[in-house]
């Protein structure tokens, strides 16, 4: 077989995208008129300043419009508590000053959303965006008047993107008009193939905190690691940056330096082997005296970070990086209409954004510069299907790029270098994914703190595959949610696991290791220092319940039982777990997606229904008045 290759299908899908927009369904004229009319309106932001920066993270790999549901707990813990982002429904509208039952209220919060779907659509999706972004860049006088932003997790989380390896995504950036981005999820496919990607991507990737290990910088290595990367992913030997570690753009005369900053503990979250010459951290420090020199060295306008970080540790840094005017941050998918405002230990004021995920939203920051001064005027603008048209050049490429064929060139996992199903050959990447599963019994959604619904399908059909007395399911952020009564597709299903490491496993485990490990990652998540979290959830189990009290620094759980049979956890006991996504070597157990696929099948009524008989989620302790918390599913005490 041979490997899949990336500029053969750029140029294929070039090809398409070309020979397609002249036969694109366009809307009536009339139709046409309204949505430019309610867009122009609703969009309309006038440039306030001298130079515009736009701003988008956490995709996904959504290239389409997507229900994606906000979350109803978001906890924050010590000076955390009552900050943005961990407000939400009621209180955030309240916080930002926005109304109940109003497109905003949809956008931003779960409220009502059941309703709220039927009314205002889907959201997000390429060609929509390209619209924005280009009458964004309008309204600022030209595209040289801005710059657009990715804060990273752009590659991953859909079943193209993986079968592509990020290829599609990488093409639709360059579409789209990217100049900057960092990355998270990026640097799960393997070195090369990142490598080729950020080739391919005509602007810049960006990093200060990746740096090529000691190890491989050895004299004996180095000349290997020179031929391997053939000059690229080592930008900088005597410093040991893998990538650039910041970008100066000028912008209507004004030099803007953006500083990358990818996900901090991707090395500790994501399987090592994908990067073996790369180490990832905060580099606080560093990122201190890297700004600093840009200052001395570069005289800049405005200096900016755009971050992977997670929203409380931006908040943090912007504290404690002199010289910093605004972060631009991601990884944590909050939805934040307002940025908060950080003093800086430089004196100054530091705006920090979070631009939530799944193409839901388009940040834009004008910078006005006058007597060495810097104003910073923000606002998040929801990205609406119903009120923007699609950019024509984007939807001709999206539409080519899912009849592209599902051949043995497919990569799916990484635990051979080619793993593919051979029942889906030789169809095209849309009658794949238009597969209908099954009816959603209740709207199926993936956020917040603990257990949601699109989660408990995983660990239900890990648990039926396996026969396994409890499941695991990686406590992430992304996924699209499907409304109560609609159906089902593969393409919704791949949304929650499609990642390069969806192998599955079974195992036994004592009880006392069990609680060990939840008790790990429940400090990780908890922890009153955002630099010691892993800015992720609460790890999914499948058929055990627990009660946790995440105020507390140690002990958090107790009452640990199963629910179908109430039996306590004993902890001398054996049980089988089973999981997928683990970050050790690779499990020999089908992948993710064909269990979960297989077990909505069967599990659907003869009305072809898919109901949920229980949800694991666990009792809250101590966090009844806690902002972040509303109308949680669970009890609370």
């Amino acid at each position: 077989m041979n490997k899949f290759n990336r500029r053969d299908f750029i140029k294929y899908m070039a090809a398409g995208s070309a020979a397609g927009a002249a036969g694109l369904a366009l809307p009536s004229l009339m139709g046409r008129e309204r949505m430019a009319q309610a867009a122009a309106d609703y969009y309309d932001v006038p440039m306030q300043g001298d130079a515009r920066i736009l701003h988008i993270t956490d995709v996904h790999g959504q290239l389409f419009p997507v229900y994606f549901r906000e979350p109803n707990v978001n906890l924050g813990l010590g000076g955390a508590f009552d900050r943005l982002p961990h407000v939400v429904g009621k209180r955030l509208l309240e916080r930002v000053g926005y109304e109940e039952n109003s497109r905003e209220s949809y956008a931003y919060t779960y409220l009502d959303f059941d309703n709220a779907m039927k009314k205002y659509g889907r959201m997000g999706g390429f060609a929509h965006v390209k619209t924005l972004l280009d009458q964004l860049r309008d309204s600022a006088g030209g595209k040289q008047n801005t710059l657009t932003l990715d804060g990273g997790d752009l590659w991953q989380g859909s079943a193209t993107a993986l079968w592509t390896r990020g290829v599609d995504m990488v093409e639709a950036s360059n579409i789209l008009g990217l100049d900057v981005m960092v990355g998270h999820w990026e640097f799960t496919y393997k070195e090369d193939e990142v490598l080729n990607n950020v080739a391919l991507f005509k602007g810049d990737f960006i990093g200060q905190n990746v740096r090529v290990k000691d190890e491989s910088l050895f004299e004996d290595a180095y000349p290997a690691l020179v031929e391997k990367y053939d000059g690229r992913g080592l930008f900088d030997e005597s410093t040991g940056h893998a990538f650039q570690p910041y970008v100066i753009k000028e912008v209507n005369g004004a030099r803007i330096c953006i500083v990358g900053q990818a996900f901090p503990r991707t090395a500790n979250a994501n399987p090592q082997e994908f990067f073996p010459d790369w180490s990832f951290g905060l580099r606080e420090d560093d990122m201190i005296a890297l700004v600093e020199q840009i200052h001395a060295d570069e005289n800049p306008d405005a200096v900016v970070l755009l971050s992977h970080n997670g929203m409380d540790v931006d908040l943090k840094m912007a504290e404690r990086i002199p010289g910093l005017n605004a972060v631009f941050g991601g990884h944590t998918h909050d939805g934040m209409p307002k940025p908060v405002e950080v003093p800086n230990v430089s004196g100054g004021t530091c705006l920090v954004t979070n631009a939530g995920s799944h193409g839901k939203y388009v940040g834009v920051m004008d910078f006005g510069f006058s007597d060495g001064k810097v104003n910073m005027n923000y606002k998040m603008l929801p990205v609406f299907e119903d009120m923007l048209e699609k950019d024509k050049e984007m939807d001709a490429y999206l539409n080519q790029m899912m009849q592209t064929t599902y051949d043995e060139d497919v990569v799916e996992s990484r635990r051979s270098e080619f793993y593919f199903n051979a029942d889906r050959v030789g169809k095209s990447y849309k009658d794949i994914l238009d597969e209908k599963l099954a009816i959603a019994g209740e709207t199926l959604y993936r956020r917040g703190n603990f257990m949601g619904t699109w989660d408990q399908v995983l660990c239900d059909a890990l648990n039926d595959e396996y026969k396994s007395d409890m499941s695991l399911s990686a406590g992430v952020r992304w996924g699209t949610t499907v409304p109560k009564g609609e159906w089902i597709t593969m393409g919704d299903m791949m949304t929650q696991c499609a990642i390069t490491y969806g192998e599955t496993y079974v195992r036994d485990m004592q009880g006392a290791e069990i609680v060990t490990m939840l008790e790990g990652i429940a400090g990780n998540l908890f922890d009153k220092d955002p630099y010691l979290q892993s800015g992720g959830d609460m790890v999914r189990v499948g058929g055990l319940d627990f009660t946790i009290e995440p105020g507390k620094d140690e002990n958090r759980l107790s009452d640990i039982r199963f629910n179908k049979t109430g039996e306590a956890l004993d902890p001398q006991k054996m049980y089988s777990v089973s999981g997928w996504a683990t970050v050790g070597a690779a499990p020999e157990g089908r992948l993710i997606w064909d269990i979960v696929r297989d077990y909505i099948l069967r599990a659907r009524d003869e009305n072809k229904v898919l109901n949920l008989k229980y949800i694991n989620t666990p009792k809250l302790v101590g966090m009844n008045d806690n902002p972040g918390l509303a109308d949680y599913i669970g009890e609370t005490g």
